[in-house]
């Protein structure tokens, strides 16, 4: 269970990153013709699993350098707060890995110093992946990435004994935020516990989304959600924030360590959680879990679940060595390798075949975490990954986080904290 949480902090501190712009190097797109066998030494970097699964990627790599004897796979793992300043130095000095995981959170930036795929991974070697996972991953038509794994689709987590006084019924629980903040006010109404966390979030920018408001112009150089439209949706927060609906709480910067949580048992539920809040609740309050009931999460206007990152793979613009590291990436992160992964923690696939294994098909149980694994696995054909698609995704959603937070709290207008957060995503995108 420690290794879990250790790799999901891991990525949740990787997609918390901040951003930047990289620009492109003066290497040329360099590989090995199709119809000359590589031999030689492909580095690949990963972020931050060699401590507890060095053993998971060391046979794999075995595994390929005894099918491709020629080949030698160099392996560095990277600390998760230094992968980008290593990456940008690499990048900057010529000197790079031939393949690299990276953060769906930070292809924006990296994009101009990475390789397009479409010549090194054909349509059919991709036919196994889901979809919706891998054409955000594409700018300008162009593939930058291979999907790895994610968090998985989000499941909404409810406190039966607290819920259930506010006429909560999980065969037909909340199916759209506003829904969901309905429920959590009225919960507060008849219980005095918080209702919901949800709002700010870890991504005010995905919420939005949940409601249908654009963020960005087409062409991705102004905001676009300055409107009077989202200025009464802001006012529908604060309403809800002052009736304690939305816990207190809920403003600090700090999204992992909430004031009011499920675990400490001052909060009702959680709309739209990532499986691993399951996990600490079960292992910091046994009690509060006994009463937990997990549903399906509130769905976008599209009636999807948005994924707010993915790991995925790369192959750098200055490699010399693209084919060779293409051959491997695709091994690396087929099917049959993602679900041994898979197995390890609880992350879940981007490939199809790996859902259909009987680890994620036959699950069987109504312990919270067994009903949130078929949850999940069920909605990831309906994830939306929609980044923003710029060099500062984390940045501009962080910005408007904080002006969110400084409306509930009741120190701006919506039209002031709308205008101070369009100000400065102009700003950051000009």
């Amino acid at each position: 269970m420690l290794k879990r949480r250790a790799l999901g902090a891991s990525v949740l501190a990787l997609a918390l990153l901040s951003s930047g712009c990289v620009a492109g190097t003066s290497g040329g797109t360099s590989a090995v013709a199709d119809d000359q066998p590589f031999e030689g030494e492909v580095e690949f970097w990963t972020i931050n699993l060699k401590k507890n699964f060095g053993a998971y990627v060391e046979g794999l790599i075995a595994q390929y350098q005894k099918e491709h004897p020629k080949v030698t796979i160099k392996w560095v793992d990277v600390p998760g707060q230094d992968i980008a300043t290593k990456l940008l130095a690499a990048v900057a000095s010529g000197d790079v890995p031939d393949a690299v995981n990276i953060a769906s959170t930070d292809l924006g930036r990296f994009a101009p110093s990475l390789a397009p795929l479409d010549d090194l991974i054909k349509p059919a070697d991709l036919a196994d992946f889901q979809p919706n996972l891998v054409e955000p991953l594409r700018v300008a038509g162009k593939l930058y990435a291979v999907p790895w794994y994610n968090g998985g689709a989000p499941v909404a987590i409810y406190r039966k004994s607290v819920v259930t006084k506010a006429g909560f019924d999980e065969k037909a629980p909340p199916k759209s935020y506003a829904e969901a903040l309905a429920l959590a006010d009225k919960v507060y109404a008849e219980t005095k516990v918080y209702g919901s966390n949800d709002v700010p979030g870890i991504n005010a920018a995905s919420l939005l989304r949940y409601y249908g408001i654009e963020l960005l112009s087409s062409d991705k150089k102004k905001a676009a959600f300055n409107t009077p439209e989202t200025a009464e949706l802001l006012a529908t927060f604060k309403q809800s924030y002052d009736k304690h609906g939305i816990a207190p709480g809920a403003v600090s910067k700090d999204v992992r360590n909430y004031p009011q949580s499920l675990e400490n048992g001052q909060l009702a539920m959680v709309a739209s959680a990532a499986a691993a809040t399951l996990v600490n609740v079960q292992k910091n309050a046994p009690d509060v879990y006994k009463d937990l009931v997990v549903t399906e999460p509130v769905q976008t206007k599209t009636g999807g679940y948005l994924l707010l990152a993915q790991q995925t793979v790369a192959i750098p613009k200055a490699s010399k060595h693209q084919r060779a590291a293409a051959e491997f990436v695709k091994f690396f992160t087929n099917g049959a390798n993602q679900l041994a992964f898979c197995k390890l923690v609880p992350i879940y696939p981007s490939t199809i075949s790996s859902t259909k294994d009987a680890y994620f098909a036959d699950v069987t149980g109504d312990e919270p975490v067994d009903v949130a694994r078929k949850v999940i696995v069920q909605g990831l054909p309906k994830l939306e990954y929609v980044p923003l698609g710029t060099p500062k995704d984390t940045e501009l959603a962080e910005s408007l986080a904080e002006e969110i937070r400084a409306f509930l709290q009741g120190s701006k207008s919506a039209k002031e904290a709308l205008d101070a957060a369009e100000k400065q995503w102009n700003d950051a995108l000009a």
